[in-house]
């Protein structure tokens, strides 16, 4: 019975939070979820984006505003699928 209540909270955890990944994940999806992570703990802490912005001689908003556009596709486009 806890063999089932494990399995049954990893897919509520999967289900809730898209960055956990699934069985069918991807090594791309995975790593994108990874750097939009990243991105987004950056830009939340101003901290990080003062830090960030005096090493790249930048205004914090330039650097808020560089680290957004790189959530588009932070590890390039996606593979091509197979279909099967």
């Amino acid at each position: 019975m806890d063999r089932f209540n494990i399995n049954s909270q990893i897919e509520h955890l999967q289900s809730k939070y898209v960055g956990t990944g699934h069985a069918d994940t991807i090594k791309h999806e995975w790593l994108t979820n990874q750097h939009r992570d990243s991105y987004a703990s950056f830009i939340g802490h101003t901290s990080l984006l003062t830090y960030f912005g005096t090493a790249e001689n930048e205004c914090t908003a330039r650097v808020k505003f560089n680290l957004m556009e790189k959530m588009l596709q932070p590890c390039g486009p996606p593979p091509v699928r197979e279909e099967h």
